[in-house]
C-alpha cells in the first residue's frame, strides 16, 4: 500500500554480494534488478500521465474541490512519504527477498518449486496479505485512526492512490517484509507485485469514465475504479466493502463485494461524515487526522 519511489536505491547496495549467487535460474531476476529505477518511475509517470489525461478528458464525475489544492498536498505526502521509507527502511521488501534468498529461509526455500510458480503464487500470495491487512486497517480502532486519512479526500483521482499516512504507510511495508520473509519469494516476483500495486493503486483510484460493459469484463482480473469508488463512499456499509487493491476475487471469496453505491456513482458523496472540512485536504492537516477523537 503506498508508492515508495526511492526503494530501487536500496537494492543496488546488497546486489554485488548477493547477485552473482542467487540468480542463474532466471535472466529475468538481472534484468529487473538492473533495470529497478526505470521500471518503476517509468510505470509511475507513465500510468499516472495517462489517468491525468484520461480524467481531464472523460471524467466519471464533477470533482467538487479545488484540483489545484488536492493535488498539491497530495502529491507532497506521497514525496514525503517516499523519502521517509528510503531513511526508515533502507532494505524494504527487495531487500528482504535477497536477504532471505541468501540465507534460505522462507516457504519456498523449503518447496523448492519452479521460480516462476513461485513468483506467480507470492504474487497471489502478497495481494491476499494486503487484502487483509486493508480488513484489519478498516475494523481494528487503532489502525483505522491512521487509515481513514485516506478516506478523508472529498474526491478521489489518481493522486488518492497514494494518498496514505505516514505511520501508515510505515506499518505496511513492516508487514510487507515480514510476509517476504515468511514466504520467500523471488526477487523478481517482489519488483513486479510493487509495480502492479503501484499501477493498479492509481488506476482504482483514477476519475476515469468506463463503460458498464468494459467495467464489468475488467472487474474479472482487476479491481476497477467503480469497484474502488463504493469503498470511498461516506456511507458506512459502503465503506467497510470492495477491499481489494490489485485483484478483484477476495472480495467475492470472504463476501465483502458490493456492486454499486446505493446513491450511484454520480449521486454518492465521498470522504467520512465527520471530516467534510476542507482544511483536511491540506498536507498539514492530513498528518494530525488520527490523533483527533472523531471516529469517522
Amino acid at each position: 500500500m503506498g508508492f515508495g519511489l526511492l526503494d530501487q536505491v536500496r537494492v543496488k547496495g546488497l546486489q554485488g554480494v548477493l547477485v552473482p549467487n542467487l540468480f542463474g535460474k532466471l535472466g529475468m531476476n538481472m534484468f529487473l534488478l538492473d533495470n529497478e529505477v526505470f521500471l518503476r518511475l517509468g510505470f509511475f509517470l507513465g500510468i499516472f500521465l495517462c489517468m491525468a489525461v484520461w480524467e481531464r478528458l472523460a471524467p466519471r464525475r464533477a470533482l467538487t474541490q479545488s484540483r489545484f489544492i488536492r493535488w498539491t498536498n497530495n502529491i507532497v505526502l506521497t514525496t514525503f512519504n517516499s523519502i521517509l521509507l528510503y531513511l526508515v527502511f533502507p532494505v524494504a521488501a527487495v531487500g528482504t527477498a535477497l536477504y532471505t534468498a541468501e540465507k534460505g529461509w522462507g516457504l519456498f526455500q523449503i518447496l523448492a518449486a519452479p521460480d516462476w510458480v513461485e513468483g506467480l503464487a507470492a504474487i497471489v500470495m502478497l495481494d491476499l496479505l494486503l487484502y487483509c491487512q486493508h480488513v484489519v486497517f478498516h475494523r481494528i480502532p487503532f489502525f483505522w485512526r491512521f487509515h481513514r486519512m485516506h478516506h478523508t479526500d472529498l474526491d478521489i483521482d489518481v493522486t488518492t492512490g497514494a494518498r496514505f499516512h505516514p505511520v501508515e504507510i510505515s506499518l505496511s511495508m513492516v508487514i510487507k517484509m515480514g510476509a517476504v520473509a515468511a514466504i520467500g519469494p523471488p526477487a523478481w516476483s517482489v519488483i513486479i507485485f510493487e509495480i502492479l500495486l503501484n499501477s493498479t493503486s492509481m488506476f482504482n483510484h483514477s476519475d476515469i469514465l468506463l463503460s458498464s460493459r468494459v467495467d464489468g469484463m475488467l472487474r474479472l482480473l482487476v479491481v476497477t475504479p467503480d469497484m474502488h469508488r463504493v469503498h470511498h463512499s461516506v456511507v458506512i456499509r459502503e465503506t467497510n466493502s470492495n477491499f481489494g487493491f490489485n485483484f478483484p476475487w477476495w472480495d467475492r471469496i470472504f463476501r465483502t463485494y458490493r456492486d454499486q453505491p446505493a446513491a450511484g456513482h454520480i449521486g454518492m458523496t465521498l470522504g467520512l461524515a465527520n471530516y467534510r472540512d476542507q482544511k483536511w485536504l491540506l498536507f498539514h492537516w492530513m498528518l494530525l487526522v488520527p490523533f483527533m477523537r472523531k471516529e469517522r
